[in-house]
């Protein structure tokens, strides 16, 4: 067969892929979109959110002191600082004290074992990745982390270092969590098994599961915590990462549920936004995400892009894509690129005002204005991995996983406050509690 002929072929395979997944999604019926439609406007009814503080669960209370949790994923510890200023280190937790009862399991399972050492081959760039995502409970006394490696998610005792409860996941990986905003119930993803289950933080007993479109990533709750939104990013694993060759990574869409019910209320696949937008050269797979103080508009980031997407949820459209500047040193080839991502962490002043971009690829981070969408300072990080904004919601805080540090860069200026070293290969920050005079387990 010729080149042009196996050229023509190919691009017929990718249209009638593309053709089939729009079919499937246009299948919706009417009224079930309509009604989720509906229910969204209902839960952005009650006005936009206050402004005072960052949205990080529960407020602190009595006999508890807020803090940063910063996972080391390759080393399977949590690095705990202050919240504010100098970000001073208060403690560290090990959070892999089953770690040998654990690989007793995986090494007397073939199956188990074939999907760690492809964890370690592939997400994990040749390690083992032992804690993605961490939440504390609002008293403070255990922090809830998801370990991708173990395939699990556990709560440890901050004062003990022992492990609470473990629930493992359906499949063989767990990934991005979200807390709801009374604090009682931790969302995690189970990527293998396009499933999102619902946790009991004080239990672990499950409240619920959905599914999702093919491996499932971020989560958030509405601010009122009515609904669940979930973003699934396919297959970022596979070597076939050329454009002409995105219809191959899977079926990627944003999964919005009742968080009571579990019921799906709204699918949003943004393939057929983007392509309405003129962008039909971009990926539908919705990384890092955060909504408005309002939550009338979403924002995200997509695989393989160093820019970021405005999604109004109302009218159901794109409404503006920017794209930020090259790293002229960065490698131009995409299978390098780490789990497919360009571009991987973003978070939003408490005010609306301001974004924050971690520039994973291209080495920087940068703070965006909403309005404009014009860019600030681009600031010098090393494989800027995730990024939050710090207890008094005036810095974005980003992890710096190829440097093995973190890092406050000011909202208002665009500039960098402080640095300090962390663990091993440092993702996910969030903010959490732990009890007042704590310094780590006894």
């Amino acid at each position: 067969m010729s080149r042009t002929a196996r050229t023509a072929r190919t691009a017929r395979t990718a249209r009638t892929a593309r053709t089939a997944r729009t079919a499937r999604t246009a299948r919706t019926p009417v009224v079930t979109l309509l009604a989720g439609c509906a229910l969204l406007a209902a839960s952005l009814a009650g006005g936009p959110a206050s402004a005072s503080a960052p949205a990080a669960g529960p407020a602190a209370g009595p006999g508890v002191r807020e803090v940063l949790f910063v996972g080391n994923n390759w080393e399977g510890t949590a690095d705990v600082l202050a919240s504010t200023g100098d970000l001073a280190k208060v403690g560290r937790i090990n959070m892999i004290p089953d770690k040998e009862e654990r690989l007793r399991e995986i090494y007397l399972n073939p199956i188990k074992l074939g999907f760690f050492l492809g964890i370690r081959a592939t997400a994990g760039e040749g390690h083992d990745q032992f804690v993605d995502d961490m939440y504390t409970t609002p008293d403070g006394t255990a922090v809830v982390a998801s370990r991708p490696s173990f395939a699990d998610v556990v709560s440890i005792d901050v004062r003990t270092g022992r492990v609470n409860w473990r629930f493992p996941v359906s499949g063989y990986r767990s990934d991005h969590m979200a807390v709801s905003p009374d604090g009682t119930r931790v969302a995690v993803s189970a990527s293998t098994a396009n499933t999102v289950h619902v946790l009991d933080i004080a239990t672990g007993r499950q409240l619920g599961s959905f599914p999702t479109g093919d491996k499932p990533h971020e989560n958030s709750f509405s601010r009122d915590g009515r609904y669940l939104w979930n973003s699934s990013i396919g297959d970022v694993t596979s070597a076939l990462d050329a454009p002409w060759l995105d219809w191959t990574k899977g079926d990627r869409k944003i999964t919005v549920v009742d968080a009571q019910t579990f019921r799906t209320v709204r699918v949003i696949d943004m393939r057929a936004r983007l392509d309405a937008f003129g962008r039909p050269d971009l990926s539908d797979a919705v990384r890092p995400m955060s909504f408005s103080p309002d939550e009338s508009k979403l924002y995200f980031q997509v695989s393989f892009f160093n820019g970021v997407v405005e999604y109004d949820v109302a009218t159901d459209r794109i409404t503006r894509i920017k794209e930020f500047p090259r790293n002229p040193a960065t490698n131009a080839d995409r299978t390098t690129w780490v789990n497919d991502s360009r571009h991987h962490g973003m978070s939003m002043s408490p005010d609306g005002a301001k974004l924050c971009i971690a520039g994973t690829m291209d080495d920087y981070v940068t703070v965006v204005d909403r309005a404009t969408l014009a860019e600030g300072p681009l600031v010098q990080a090393d494989k800027p991995y995730w990024a939050t904004v710090d207890g008094d919601g005036t810095a974005c805080v980003i992890s710096e996983s190829g440097a093995d540090r973190v890092t406050a860069i000011d909202f208002a200026t665009g500039t960098k406050r402080v640095s300090v070293p962390v663990g091993d290969h440092p993702q996910r920050v969030r903010l959490g509690h732990v009890p007042t005079g704590w310094t780590g387990p006894q």
